[in-house]
């Protein structure tokens, strides 16, 4: 029906235009049977219910997913429709999407910048890769990466709450000192605080063996603040997958459609 719709008013070199007659015509001598009277039926039958649905969802999703960059895949647009009280299946949405030939971003490779230090502390590994704890501030896991800026490279560190993957603390330096990781601790402990929570108990912190987190200075931070620290294996990101995964993310939907990165 699309196909002689399109073709139906469009006009040939010399003038030449094409009726829904002819087309059906030719469609069927080539083996698409299909008679003029059907194309007019299908043209004049008012929208069902799940087409006038699926265009009113087309016109949300594509918002969405413009106003996040364009980088949303199906997961995360269903789940903003959602959070704004759209109720739709997230099939739906993978359909749309497909159909609008919409997509999320595709991550890159990944470089390294953890630099390991064995020795200097007297913490284990307490997660396992078991990274879905039952409530809010039970784990925390931290990690930096790299971005590309004009001004040149810089390092950008996250403090996850593995609960909700919500980042509560992050710091940015141009050098990969401990006082850029502890940065990002602090204002992860600031910002639960803030909103309520002063004991810290049942809290594990989670990282890799990078020199950073290793040190005194970041293992007294966690002491003072009444966390358990936790540490993964040298050279295994699964052990750290679910702070690997978020860097991930920011880098694919965030840096990398501007890169290199330009702000103060």
């Amino acid at each position: 029906m699309d196909f002689i719709r399109v073709h139906a008013d469009r006009r040939e070199p010399g003038g030449l235009r094409w009726g829904v007659e002819s087309i059906c015509t030719v469609l069927t001598a080539h083996g698409c049977r299909i008679a003029p009277s059907t194309y007019y039926e299908q043209c004049n039958r008012p929208a069902t219910a799940q087409e006038y649905r699926d265009a009113l969802l087309i016109n949300e999703i594509r918002r969405v997913h413009a106003a996040n960059y364009g980088v949303y895949g199906a997961r995360k647009v269903w789940l903003q429709l959602n959070r704004e009280g759209i109720a739709v299946a997230r099939c739906t949405v993978e359909r749309l999407m497909r159909d609008e030939g919409l997509a999320g971003a595709v991550r890159g490779t990944v470089k390294r910048t953890t630099i390991a230090r064995e020795g200097g502390h007297d913490r284990e590994d307490l997660v396992g890769r078991r990274f879905t704890p039952g409530a809010p501030d039970r784990l925390w896991v931290a990690d930096f990466t790299y971005v590309s800026t004009w001004s040149g490279w810089v390092y950008v560190a996250f403090v996850i709450d593995a609960y909700a993957r919500r980042i509560l603390g992050w710091s940015v330096s141009s050098s990969m000192t401990t006082d850029f990781v502890l940065h990002a601790f602090e204002q992860a402990v600031w910002t639960r605080t803030r909103y309520g929570t002063a004991d810290f108990t049942d809290l594990v912190h989670h990282n890799d063996r990078g020199s950073q987190y290793t040190s005194i200075r970041f293992g007294d931070a966690l002491s003072e603040a009444g966390i358990v620290g936790s540490i993964g294996s040298t050279g295994d990101s699964y052990d750290n997958a679910l702070a690997e995964t978020v860097n991930g993310l920011y880098k694919t939907e965030l840096i990398k459609p501007r890169k290199p990165w330009k702000g103060g």
